[in-house]
């Protein structure tokens, strides 16, 4: 059997092996019992495996005498802002992100409408782990209503951070890669509110994806090669549940999720300026930006809920990952690619340029990630050893390891489900952001020889 993935902010596994309709009635039981009273908004992904957990799930909180409204196929950025909008006591999302079509997962929702916080998410991971009882007393069992309409609230929450009028002017031409995922439910709508002339790629949210769900270079190669055939200023590519969102510029040129986020802090920060929050594997790229415009900035452990946790102590105007999130509370304190996509048309309408000049004028790096096998109980003998080869380097620890120099950085991370260690880097070019994973490679091979 393989693995179930348990973490401070849900679960994921593969559907019918490690999850179970019973380990997701089970789970969600255990999350209903830390909420107080109220409804649960439960959306999904396009997968096909997702309908019988989403009943399994119903079932399970009905009977214990919870309300559910569900919504569907609906973006994870979208089932925060129904949750929010609903007054619903939380949200449960059936979604494995970028993971593929045979895994599903289940992302938990505070009444806030954001990912729940991790020291939240680990009560809900003790209570299901250790099968603590979860049926509250009732006097009567649940319904499930359905939410017919999810586009129109997350859809008036973006427009209103975005000069519309002067976008629909534009008439930007946009192809949009949704993947058959959740995107393509807000996606088409928003760009062409937006007055774009769209094509759209895997619109049907069935789950089939076309290619590898995780939108990196490799997978989106044939995207690529797309977009200039086609003569559109850009694309944009998301990830299953459509919180990610990876950028192809009018030449085919895969820009990637590091500068989604460094292009719209850009952008918002000649809006609104005030403090950034990224986490601390996300490229400098965004800290320099910061630097630029004279705003504070910091850094927060690796993790959706450790970012949105940081912007709400520091009263960030944005915030995100180097994973293509981007976190705009004026929107909600979820990853959102729509709210992206809007800020990216914006930028280049404003700035009259193509997207491809606008990459060029953020500052440039070349990262670099490595990962080695390693036991959990020499880890602080590791980060040690690493720290002294690396004397002359900034040490602090936001999640593991950080090492940091004026211009280049090294991170080393345990990770939460193998025993290994990541590794990355980030430099001025590619043979140096190389030369300092392998160093410290090293390093950790020298530990264990």
């Amino acid at each position: 059997m393989s693995e179930l993935i348990i973490s401070v902010s849900g679960l994921r596994g593969i559907v019918g092996d490690s999850l179970t309709e019973r380990v997701a009635a089970d789970y969600a039981r255990a999350f209903a019992s830390y909420l107080p009273g109220g409804p649960l908004v439960v959306t999904r992904d396009g997968r096909a495996n997702g309908p019988p957990l989403v009943d399994a799930i119903a079932e399970a909180l009905t009977a214990a005498g919870r309300d559910i409204l569900d919504a569907g196929i609906a973006a994870t950025p979208t089932t925060g802002i129904l949750v929010r909008e609903s007054g619903a006591a939380g949200g449960i999302q059936i979604s494995a992100s970028h993971n593929p079509a045979e895994y599903n997962g289940i992302k938990l929702f505070g009444s806030e409408g954001r990912v729940v916080p991790a020291k939240f998410g680990e009560s809900v991971r003790q209570a299901y782990l250790q099968g603590a009882e979860t049926h509250p007393a009732k006097t009567k069992s649940g319904v499930v209503s359905k939410y017919e309409e999810t586009c129109t609230a997350h859809w008036e929450a973006i427009s209103a951070q975005v000069d519309v009028d002067k976008i629909r002017q534009a008439r930007v031409s946009v192809l949009l890669d949704a993947n058959h995922g959740s995107g393509s439910i807000l996606g088409r709508y928003l760009l062409e509110q937006l007055g774009c002339n769209v094509l759209l790629r895997g619109e049907t949210a069935d789950g089939h994806f076309a290619h590898l769900p995780e939108p990196t270079a490799e997978n989106l190669a044939d995207i690529c090669r797309e977009i200039p055939a086609e003569g559109v200023q850009i694309g944009f590519c998301q990830d299953p549940d459509a919180d990610r969102l990876a950028v192809i510029d009018e030449d085919g040129g895969y820009l990637g999720e590091e500068f989604t986020l460094a292009l719209c802090v850009d952008h918002l920060l000649r809006k609104h300026p005030g403090p950034v929050v990224t986490n601390c594997s996300t490229s400098r790229m965004s800290e320099d930006l910061a630097l630029r415009y004279g705003v504070p900035f910091s850094r927060s452990a690796v993790g959706e809920a450790n970012v949105v946790d940081q912007m709400l102590a520091t009263e960030a105007v944005v915030g995100g990952e180097g994973n293509g999130g981007v976190i705009d509370p004026r929107v909600g304190f979820v990853r959102d690619s729509f709210i992206a996509m809007a800020y990216l048309l914006e930028a280049m309408v404003n700035r009259q340029l193509p997207i491809s000049n606008l990459a060029a004028e953020m500052p440039q790096y070349k990262m670099a990630k490595q990962k080695i096998s390693f036991p959990r109980e020499q880890l602080a003998e590791g980060e040690q050893a690493v720290a002294q080869h690396f004397e002359d380097a900034t040490a602090s620890h936001p999640d593991g390891l950080r090492l940091d120099w004026p211009d280049r950085w090294l991170l080393l991370r345990a990770s939460n489900t193998e025993p290994v260690i990541r590794i990355m880097s980030e430099a001025c070019n590619q043979g140096q952001a190389d030369l300092l994973c392998h160093e410290a490679e090293q390093v950790l091979h020298g530990l264990l020889s």
